[in-house]
């Protein structure tokens, strides 16, 4: 199943961004740690490049990422003009505070009362933008919610005078490319429940965990993972944890959600869904060309 989710205010969302971007002088994407490139979305790239912003490449929620992969990610896009990435976790009043200088390395020209520095904060549904927001305000302004798509409508707030700051509804996409960014998205929850089937992103999920981390897996249910595959180890969870239908067979439906909360809470330990490796390895695969 391919996974795809654009609700209608999006549109009006991206139009009124466009219009933002304008008097933006660098963007905050916000991105998942867990996943950076598949939950980047390509309108920000375009918005940005359309206009020529510099990018602060905000990698959230990296208390729950594995610290390996954050290193490479960090690494990777550092390479790439005009952009500059940190990690960070927003609920870390001291990380975040950091933000607003690193922006500051990128539009050094905006440093006076008379040209205050214009920061926009961008990313999907759900990757902590708007905590980001209460955090570097040191209030809540914005509100925010274990959902995606909370926040609908723009805000500016002025952190001091020569810093302004924009906080902009989570923006997804018309149409997800690859399928395995849908299903780690979804798994991620930056994707509204009424777009997925729990049971298939959990096997995605599960068969994804096998490859890299299987000794959490082993863990955390109790399971010998040797020579299973994605829905043996939502149907061993089913039966670890007595989840059973009333019929007596094992409750798929509520095992496959043990899983995904289990993974987004970090009960699974730090775990990262994707690697600069693997990402150029899954476009290799699906473009058949060689890339660098």
């Amino acid at each position: 199943m391919a996974i795809q989710w654009f609700p209608g205010h999006m549109t009006s969302a991206r139009k009124k961004a466009a219009e933002t971007m304008a008097v933006t002088d660098v963007v905050i994407e916000v991105v998942d740690a867990r996943l950076p490139e598949a939950s980047t979305n390509p309108l920000v790239h375009e918005l940005r490049r359309q206009r020529q912003r510099s990018c602060l490449k905000v990698l959230n929620k990296s208390d729950l990422a594995d610290p390996a992969a954050t290193r490479e990610w960090i690494a990777w896009y550092d390479r790439q003009p005009g952009v500059k990435a940190v990690a960070v976790s927003s609920r870390n009043a001291g990380e975040v505070a950091r933000l607003p200088a690193l922006c500051q390395g990128l539009a050094m020209h905006r440093n006076d009362n008379a040209k205050p520095l214009r920061m926009m904060i961008m990313g999907i549904p759900n990757v902590g933008k708007s905590t980001l927001m209460n955090a570097l305000v040191k209030r809540k302004i914005a509100k925010v919610g274990d959902e995606p798509a909370v926040t609908k409508s723009q805000q500016s707030h002025q952190l001091s005078v020569r810093q302004w700051i924009t906080d902009t509804p989570g923006l997804m996409w018309p149409k997800i490319e690859h399928d395995s960014d849908g299903y780690m998205l979804a798994a991620s929850h930056a994707i509204g429940r009424n777009a997925i089937i729990d049971g298939e992103v959990a096997q995605f999920l599960a068969e994804l965990l096998l490859a890299r981390y299987p000794d959490r897996l082993a863990e955390r249910y109790a399971l010998a993972v040797g020579g299973l595959d994605g829905a043996a180890v939502v149907e061993g969870i089913a039966r670890r944890r007595a989840l059973r239908m009333r019929g007596g067979g094992p409750d798929l439906e509520k095992a496959s959600r043990v899983l995904l909360q289990d993974y987004r809470d970090g009960k699974l330990g730090r775990i990262s869904l994707e690697t600069p490796r693997t990402r150029l390895a899954m476009l290799q695969r699906e473009t058949g060309e060689k890339l660098p």
